[in-house]
């Protein structure tokens, strides 16, 4: 039997498990498509795609007819889901396979059960699933032929327009006017530190306490005057323990991961980009060689909105943890987690470990480093899912200030917090993008009683200002497209790469920037393609294709409906937009060759420095961003600013070759107090953290300017 899966690496996986009388061969990803030389869409006879075989995909198929036409019975064992369901179908309509006996199994993870499983329970293709792709890829190509020559005739060439890639671009040119539009006010806050009166039994504790009321209201301290006036008071005040709450909470741990959440916790505690963390899913997916254990996959699929667990694979997770931690740390039954993003499918289980009894360190030999943090990452957020929630304690001190406790105008509140039971805690903690302090985090705070009086050791009033929105982070923009139900899982990652690969937007410090190019886009599509550009508009289309897939729609009427009012805004746009020309961005440079203002170009590669004197003058270089640091290797160069072919940003010498030091986090040019190693900069939660490369020393975090 033929058996066809997308890639060699999930093929030598399975082939495995299947022993003789099996053969796998892989399809090297999708064979067919719509042309790239014309539309492919016959808008005029109920949009009957045109497809044909890729061109480097010829030798694949003609391999691969060769077999079908040798084998006795075709087995397509392609992703589970619709774009898999897409390629299998494809695959039978490529090779000719239409009078060939087939089956088409699914599994969501390569281990020998669930193949088995797959072979016991085959069925047929399910054209539901390959029409809600089709629509898909007809919706795409419509808005994609017809849009990008319109930007290529008005703008420039070589710049496109899709559904979900316009909305994504909407979001971050918006947050970013937003962010130029913020007008920051400053304000005060007071914080006051105490300690107990000595008692003569034990060491007094200090602790601090926030000004939170003045006479019951809420303390409005716009500038220092105020401020200052107030701390007077406060330093001339007596302080008493008005009530102290106690309370026992508990957390429960975050759920498995979804593909989204897999997205934004890699790039919150590893620094992966989408993408690279979704490339190491997959080969997680489809197999490692674990030496004498052969290849086996690690991880169920990645491409996933479902918090589900298969009962067996809890069951075993159950095993793991009773283990290693102990049977406390188990709670009574399993736990059971609901999806909230909006359009979620349940076919598929969570991103979890195939095995797990398949502790990180027992492959950490047979893995890269990037493999191995992952697979740790999605490790330990499965077994923790599956323990216990953790217990603690808080406490919250209201304490008030004056000239007696009955005669006290100032109210001030104290928290601290003090784990009981570690529960998940002890394997996992789930990262944060806000800058708000977790509860978990409070220092515990020193026995207090109501009434008793405490002393003074200082008032502290502090500078602050209001803070604009943060630009979005590819994780922060995966998190609010899921939101919105903007695209599916398959599609966060190839958004934002295209998002950067057009340079609508580049990487600042971890954070998606607009360009001007950009902004441009944006602004056209706006104005001109309000649907397009819509969330809700676009959401709904999501909906409208769930619907298509689970058979409450035919896929021809939605596209339909979608075409005509689309077709006739084109061809307004066509006659209404006129000839733009994208500004050139002054520098400081002068031009070596004559003398005048280099500017900054657009190009086909990205952006680049040219002679404000052109065509006079072609005088042009690579756009270099220096940071004013000397380069800690040579001593020579300058640290500039460079992207990895991901769009990464990193930080290297001006010199390269000749000097080849590089770094991902940003250099001071200082060196560590400690071992004398490089001190970086790295950008968490709002504050710069200086921090040594090579040793543990960690300076104060610096906040960022308004």
């Amino acid at each position: 039997m033929l058996v066809i899966v997308e890639s060699p690496a999930k093929a030598r996986t399975i082939s495995r498990y299947l022993g003789p009388g099996y053969t796998v061969m892989a399809s090297m990803g999708h064979v067919r498509d719509l042309p790239k030389s014309k539309l492919g869409v016959d808008v005029e006879h109920g949009f009957t795609p045109t497809y044909v075989i890729l061109k480097e995909k010829q030798p694949v198929i003609k391999e691969l007819k060769e077999r079908v036409n040798q084998a006795r019975e075709l087995i397509l064992a392609t992703d589970p889901d619709r774009e898999g369901e897409a390629i299998a179908w494809h695959l039978i309509e490529a090779t000719g396979a239409h009078e060939k006996p087939r089956r088409r199994i699914v599994f969501h993870e390569i281990t020998p059960e669930a193949i088995r499983a797959a072979l016991q329970s085959p069925r047929d293709i399910d054209m539901r699933l390959v029409n809600a792709q089709q629509a898909r890829r007809v919706l795409d190509r419509l808005v994609g032929y017809e849009i990008s020559p319109l930007l290529w005739r008005k703008v420039r060439r070589g710049l496109s327009a899709g559904r979900v890639q316009s909305v994504a671009l909407r979001l971050i040119v918006e947050r970013e006017r937003e962010i130029q539009a913020f007008v920051p006010q400053e304000y005060w806050t007071i914080a006051v530190d105490l300690m107990p009166e000595p008692d003569g039994t034990t060491e007094p504790q200090p602790f601090t306490a926030a000004l939170v009321r003045i006479n019951g209201e809420k303390p409005e301290l716009p500038n220092e005057a105020a401020a200052r006036a107030v701390a007077e008071a406060l330093e001339r005040a007596g302080y008493w323990v008005q009530q102290v709450t106690q309370r026992e909470k508990q957390r429960r741990p975050a759920p498995p991961f979804t593909t989204s959440t897999l997205q934004q916790e890699a790039a919150r505690k590893l620094r992966f980009p989408v993408r690279f963390t979704m490339e190491l899913a997959q080969q997680l997916y489809e197999g490692i060689d674990l030496g004498a254990e052969g290849r086996q996959g690690l991880i169920t699929y990645m491409r996933t909105d479902s918090t589900q667990v298969a009962a067996s694979a809890q069951a075993r997770a159950r095993e793991v943890i009773a283990k290693q931690f102990g049977e406390a740390y188990l709670p009574p039954e399993p736990p059971v987690y609901t999806k909230k993003a909006k359009g979620a499918q349940e076919a598929h289980e969570a991103i979890r470990p195939t095995d797990p009894a398949r502790l990180p360190n027992a492959v950490k030999p047979y893995l890269s480093d990037a493999q191995y943090k992952l697979y740790r990452l999605i490790w330990e957020r499965f077994i923790a899912s599956q323990m216990a929630n953790a217990i603690y304690d808080t406490t919250s001190v209201d304490i008030v200030a004056g000239t007696a406790p009955d005669h006290a105008p100032y109210l001030l509140r104290a928290s601290g917090s003090v784990i009981r039971f570690p529960g998940f805690l002890a394997v996992y903690r789930e990262g944060r993008d806000d800058e708000m302090q977790d509860e978990l985090d409070q220092r515990p705070l020193p026995p207090l009683h109501d009434g008793q009086a405490l002393r003074l050791i200082a008032v502290r009033p502090e500078q602050h200002f209001t803070q604009p929105p943060p630009r979005y982070t590819e994780a922060s923009l995966v998190k609010t497209l899921e939101e919105l139900g903007i695209g599916r899982p398959s599609t966060y990652a190839p958004t934002i790469e295209t998002l950067k690969q057009r340079q609508y937007v580049q990487v600042e410090d971890r954070k998606l920037v607009p360009t001007q190019l950009g902004m441009l886009v944006n602004d056209l599509l706006v104005e001109h393609f309000p649907d397009i550009v819509d969330v809700q508009f676009t959401s709904r289309m999501e909906e409208e294709l769930d619907e298509i897939a689970s058979g409450q729609r035919e896929w021809v009427p939605v596209v339909a409906a979608f075409y005509q009012p689309f077709h006739e805004t084109v061809e307004k746009a066509e006659q209404t937009i006129s000839k733009v020309r994208v500004a050139d961005e002054p520098t400081d440079e002068v031009c070596e060759l004559c003398g005048r203002p280099m500017v900054i170009k657009f190009g086909r590669f990205g952006r680049f420095l040219a002679c404000s004197g052109f065509p006079e003058c072609r005088n042009k270089r690579s756009l270099v961003e220096k940071i004013g640091v000397t380069c800690p290797a040579c001593g020579q160069g300058e640290i500039v600013v460079r992207r990895s072919k991901r769009g990464r940003v990193f930080y290297g010498c001006s010199r390269y070759p000749a000097c080849d030091f590089v770094s991902w986090e940003r250099p001071t040019g200082e060196r560590c107090p400690q071992c004398g190693g490089l001190l970086v900069v790295t950008t968490r939660r709002g504050q710069d953290i200086v921090h040594c490369s090579s040793c543990s020393y960690r300076a104060e975090p610096i906040a960022q300017p308004a």
